[in-house]
């Protein structure tokens, strides 16, 4: 394959300067069904490559986790700044003690929902470089539940570091066509394995015994969590120092806590639903919808709205049929494949309901609000 050389901005908290590597004229495409394209991307993970795969939550750009030159080319690559970590990707608890140490209730966790879309921060041994965790002590693990990425995890035999496989804080790919618009000829290769299933990142979560703080919300919610470990656990939202600036004065102590991420080309404007429930929240978010795209365009905006399922959209230029409203599920499965599509037919606004603070649903509201800052 005929290679090209491109220059990236590399990043730290208090250094910026330039790194060439060497990358495809076009990324290899290789399709999960076949597995001679299964260990074609496990050789490439092995030779310090970079392989975009799906998991279950969104499509993750792997590199081998143990080699800080393979993982610097995922910052260079997604051109992601070094104060943000990135998280490891195992497939078995066999694996974890190469990389971190757990005990106690992160171990209950564990044993509940691994595989699965939940991440956790634990402390990290010396194999694992600095700049997967952004200079800290503790690391973010998971074993995902996707088959694809299973089997990619089991032949190549080695951890893999693997944060969106999207240019930085744009929305993340939940199919390989997305990771293709974003990164193409900036990484190896693309093993294409369908839609992802879940469609947002894993929940991130740090345990200091009895205490669990919550980084990401996602799929395995505040409430799952709460039954697994009883009453007499504190489990809460982690709240970010306030900050101005785009780039913070240190390493951000999880991935998915930045300022603004996960957003489209176009402006995001939120109608806030208000209410405790997605089936009360309805008749009144519908109202504001159609209120807020009618002021759009009367400003001489390209409006785009995220709109659920037999809700009215008023004069909207371009509409994404997002999915039945009490069904949160469906909501954030669809929710990045209806803001690429919306920001691929030109809107210069996209327009989307937020849903309350319960379930998935609480995933889907802290997904948007990032965006639309």
């Amino acid at each position: 394959m005929i290679g090209r050389r491109y220059s990236l901005p590399s990043q730290t908290s208090r250094t910026r300067h330039t790194i060439q590597v060497s990358a495809p004229e076009r990324s290899e495409r290789l399709d999960a069904s076949n597995p001679q394209h299964i260990l074609r991307a496990a050789e490439i993970l092995r030779g310090n490559g970079t392989v975009a795969f799906p998991t279950e939550t969104v499509y993750g750009l792997g590199a081998n986790a143990l080699s800080a030159a393979a993982v610097e080319k995922i910052f260079i690559a997604k051109q992601r700044p070094h104060w943000d970590p990135l998280i490891v990707h195992i497939v078995s608890r066999d694996q974890l003690a190469q990389i971190a140490t757990a005990s106690g209730e992160a171990v209950r966790l564990m044993d509940a929902f691994w595989p699965g879309p939940l991440t956790l921060l634990l402390p990290r041994t010396a194999a694992i470089p600095d700049a997967v965790t952004a200079g800290r002590r503790l690391v973010g693990v998971r074993i995902p539940a996707h088959p694809v990425a299973q089997q990619l995890l089991e032949v190549a035999g080695i951890p893999i570091a693997a944060p969106s496989a999207n240019t930085f804080g744009h929305t993340s790919p939940t199919a390989a066509a997305h990771v293709h618009a974003d990164l193409d000829g900036r990484i190896d290769a693309v093993l294409d394995g369908g839609a992802t299933t879940v469609g947002l990142e894993s929940t991130v979560a740090e345990v200091r015994d009895r205490e669990v703080i919550l980084y990401r919300p996602g799929a395995v919610g505040q409430g799952m969590i709460e039954a697994v470990l009883g009453p007499e656990a504190w489990v809460h939202r982690y709240e970010p120092p306030a900050k101005t600036a785009d780039e913070p004065a240190e390493s951000l102590p999880s991935p998915g806590v930045g300022i603004r991420h996960y957003a489209p080309r176009a402006r995001l404007i939120l109608v806030d639903t208000s209410h405790k429930t997605l089936a009360t929240s309805h008749v009144l978010a519908e109202l504001s919808l159609v209120t807020s795209v009618d002021t759009q365009v009367a400003n001489s905006q390209i409006v785009g709205v995220m709109l659920p399922d037999g809700w009215n959209s008023s004069r909207a230029g371009y509409v994404f049929r997002w999915g039945p409203w009490h069904q949160p599920e469906i909501l954030a499965q669809r929710l990045y494949t209806g803001l690429r599509q919306l920001d691929d037919q030109g809107c210069t606004v996209i327009i989307a309901p937020v849903p309350g603070h319960y379930g998935i649903a609480d995933a889907i509201r802290d997904r948007l609000e990032k965006a639309a800052r």
